[in-house]
């Protein structure tokens, strides 16, 4: 670059000046030691001035270019993960996930579900059946808890005795229905006949009831705001507030 060589070669040039200036020193040095006359002090006079104006020359002269360094290219910035921005929940809670999206849906706003264990929730569908034995359906598990997440819910049933009780409680929590106890066993209630059913479900002020006998839904529906009828007939018959379902499982599918 024409610049930086006109620098140099000014560089170039002070350095031969200080070099002959100081051989210049050490001949009138010699000259003063050797011939102290007028002559001699005055051209050591010339010399001093020589000097001056030669170093204010070297103060004033730039000094010897540096090359630029480098510039640094700006740093990126942080890649965003996008697994932490956008929470997913792992692949085997999209089923919860679907689930409590379509319970919710379902609801419509219901606060308190009351349903019946025999022919929904327990295989058995006959209180004789269940004074011997009670087998909850492993299909209804998960949707119970999901549904006692966003509600308030109760399970009820027509018991013959204390021992068709022992075998429903039993069965429920071995199914792990009260383990995040959403559902207590509080919230398991017996009666000895459908009309205390019936009453149960008005006490409570249900939202939405689910039951297998449609005499109980046909009395209900006045006073219950929705209802789920589980049984294979088809709804013709059935008031405008009340579902029809072969099952539990297939209304929440």
């Amino acid at each position: 670059m024409p610049g930086l060589a006109a620098e140099q070669d000014a560089f170039s040039l002070v350095r031969r000046v200080a070099r002959a200036l100081n051989r210049r020193v050490s001949d009138l040095v010699a000259l003063l030691f050797h011939h102290k006359s007028a002559g001699s002090f005055g051209a050591v006079a010339g010399f001093a001035i020589a000097v001056v104006f030669a170093w204010k020359f070297l103060r004033s002269s730039p000094g010897r270019p540096r090359r630029p360094a480098p510039k640094r290219p700006p740093a990126a910035p942080a890649a965003t993960d996008s697994s932490a921005s956008d929470a997913v929940e792992p692949v085997g809670d999209a089923g919860k996930l679907i689930t409590r999206q379509i319970v919710a849906k379902r609801l419509s706003g219901c606060r308190k579900v009351t349903c019946q264990l025999l022919g929904v929730v327990f295989e058995e569908k006959t209180p004789e059946e269940l004074q011997k034995h009670a087998t909850v359906r492993s299909s209804v598990v998960e949707l119970l808890l999901e549904i006692s997440k966003c509600c308030d819910l109760y399970l009820m049933e027509t018991v013959l005795d204390d021992k068709s009780e022992e075998n429903a409680l039993m069965a429920l929590e071995s199914a792990g229905i009260f383990r995040t106890g959403g559902l207590m066993k509080e919230k398991v209630l017996f009666c000895s006949t459908e009309v205390g059913r019936t009453s149960f479900v008005r006490q409570l002020e249900a939202d939405f009831h689910i039951d297998t006998s449609l005499d109980i839904v046909s009395q209900l529906s006045r006073f219950i705001r929705c209802q789920l009828f589980i049984s294979s007939m088809e709804g013709g018959q059935l008031a405008a507030n009340v579902f029809n379902s072969p099952s539990l499982e297939q209304f929440f599918s």
